[in-house]
């Protein structure tokens, strides 16, 4: 997809499969992401989520399908991508100025203004060595590192892991601060939703190497609602809403999650089923995650 000759899509994967001796990891994905916008990576552990990173970094090969990162294949541009992981590789004896230099380096783009400015946003003693910071302050200088050289797509892999609330709310303002607005196209793994809702424009959740659902966070919010029927006594549903997500009855309660809820679905679940009341709820992302991953539809 281009416009005026340039690729609009930061990260496209069609039929991205990667098999190892004990199984897939990735199964048949498809997935774009737009330049300039944000995508925020869930999905319980094992769900693919680290394995889909090494494959847009380049450093791991699809068994099948086809990949552009950037418009390139994904092991050629790796100048052209930042990388903040979980856990940090920078040299433990290095001064921050010395992992500084080292890193500057690899990067004709290394925009040296730019990293000055961050180390005074982020407070960084660049005398100081790596292995006397502390995780908040080691989390900020692989970022700074990661972005110095102006990068076209950012992934970050669980970069808040571990920290404390203080020192993980302080690491997002920094983001939020250095990166937002700027352009930059993120992708965004993590298992803290809070931090994909304040962060993301759309939310991609994976379970066992398959996309359940792509969408705008917002607008997968405003679609996907929790219902709350009352039954008659002694009476069960007759009919399920098609795209339900999640359901159980406990006594007369019947709980359902439902995608694509609109009125129209209210109306039929009370003409056609044995209700004595009905209300519809907003669902958090968290809600709605637990509901994709876990939802039981059998009754």
């Amino acid at each position: 997809m281009t416009s005026n000759g340039v690729d609009t899509l930061a990260v496209e994967m069609v039929g991205v499969t990667k098999r190892f001796r004990s199984g897939v990891a990735v199964d048949d994905m498809n997935l774009t992401i737009p330049r300039g916008t944000t995508l925020g990576l869930i999905g319980p552990n094992g769900a693919g989520k680290t394995t889909t990173v090494r494959i847009l970094m380049g450093t791991l090969a699809p068994t099948a399908g086809h990949v552009r990162v950037l418009g390139m294949n994904a092991a050629t541009i790796r100048h052209r991508v930042g990388y903040v992981p979980e856990r940090h590789d920078i040299y433990p004896w290095m001064t921050v100025a010395e992992a500084i230099s080292f890193t500057a380096t690899f990067y004709p783009t290394w925009d040296a203004g730019y990293c000055r400015e961050l180390l005074d946003l982020f407070a960084l003693d660049v005398r100081k060595r790596v292995k006397q910071l502390s995780k908040g302050m080691l989390v900020k200088l692989g970022l700074l590192l990661a972005v110095s050289h102006r990068p076209e797509l950012l992934i970050l892999d669980e970069p808040t892991s571990g920290l404390d609330p203080i020192v993980h709310d302080d690491f997002l303002e920094a983001f939020v601060r250095s990166i937002c607005g700027r352009g930059t196209t993120v992708l965004y793994s993590s298992h803290n939703l809070e931090d994909i809702r304040r962060l993301a424009d759309s939310v991609c959740i994976l379970r066992a190497g398959k996309i359940l659902v792509h969408s705008g966070v917002d607008e997968l919010l405003a679609s996907v609602k929790r219902i709350r029927v009352v039954l008659i006594d002694g009476q069960l549903p007759q009919w399920v809403p098609d795209g339900t997500l999640a359901q159980r009855i406990q006594n007369r309660e019947w709980l359902l999650t439902v995608g694509h809820f609109d009125t129209t679905v209210a109306n039929r679940l009370k003409a056609e089923n044995p209700v004595e009341s009905l209300d519809v709820f907003d669902l958090t992302l968290g809600e709605l995650f637990k509901d994709y991953i876990l939802g039981e539809v059998a009754l």
